[in-house]
């Protein structure tokens, strides 16, 4: 009559520390990662089609001096403190300049090919609700929001062939998709959203509510992967999570 229960008795302390250690080796593994990555909240639409509203990116730890261009980065603004992710397309040096809703560096245009639309559902999206800019006209919630995407390809500087990434565009004739020539002064970065209708992004000054130039003492590290997505306003409604997001990587 003794050894069921002690036999219970010793089970349920075998999970007991089965669980423990597990829950340890959880903590230690995010105390470990917390040294190099540092997880980053998407609250906004500037970096549509790679980053959408509700990503949580996990970002490593970056020197100045060894960002590339296009790389995309979290960056702290020097008036606001806040905490902005772009992608860095003009290095010290670099002359920046948009025409016609074309990226031009130090001179030359950078090619850009149609890759077809990106479309979402019109609807409030995270804490928030913000609703997106499409180039469909005014949709009404639940209907198609459009926007033409495109894949850039910047100079095969740092990587074969060049960096490519996918922007979105609404239309060509803001002043966001004509501006004045930038050059980026030495120790700054020229940084862009990839929803290039909608980012106030180094082609708006901080007086207007841009980021301006990048210093390089603000920068914080490189985007490197997705580790969570929830389409939701909480991200305790698991039927809001985008598990095709999960793990993929920041190009």
């Amino acid at each position: 009559m003794v050894w069921p229960p002690a036999s219970r008795k010793r089970n349920e302390s075998g999970l007991g520390t089965v669980l423990g250690v597990a829950g340890l080796a959880v903590l230690g593994l995010m105390a470990v990662l917390r040294l190099f990555l540092q997880p980053y909240w998407i609250p906004s639409e500037q970096m549509k089609p790679a980053l959408l509203v509700g990503d949580f990116v996990m970002v490593r730890y970056l020197a100045a001096e060894d960002v590339v261009r296009g790389d995309v980065i979290v960056f702290r603004h020097s008036v606001s403190g806040r905490d902005f992710i772009m992608r860095a397309v003009g290095l010290p040096g670099d002359t920046v300049q948009m025409k016609d809703g074309r990226l031009w560096l130090n001179g030359s245009e950078v090619p850009q090919e149609a890759n077809g639309t990106f479309t979402e559902v019109m609807g409030p999206q995270g804490p928030m609700h913000i609703r997106p800019r499409c180039e469909n006209g005014p949709v009404g919630d639940g209907g198609q929001c459009r926007r033409s995407r495109l894949t850039e390809t910047l100079p095969a500087e740092g990587y074969d062939g060049g960096r490519k990434y996918d922007v979105l565009n609404i239309d060509a004739s803001s002043y966001a998709d004509n501006t004045d020539l930038f050059t980026v002064p030495e120790g700054a970065f020229f940084v862009m959203g990839d929803n290039r209708d909608n980012s106030n992004d180094s082609r708006f000054s901080r007086g207007v509510g841009g980021v301006g130039m990048v210093e390089a003492d603000n920068i914080i590290g490189r985007a490197s992967f997705v580790l969570f997505s929830s389409a939701g306003e909480r991200i305790w409604t698991p039927w809001t999570w985008r598990m095709d997001r999960l793990l993929e990587g920041v190009e």
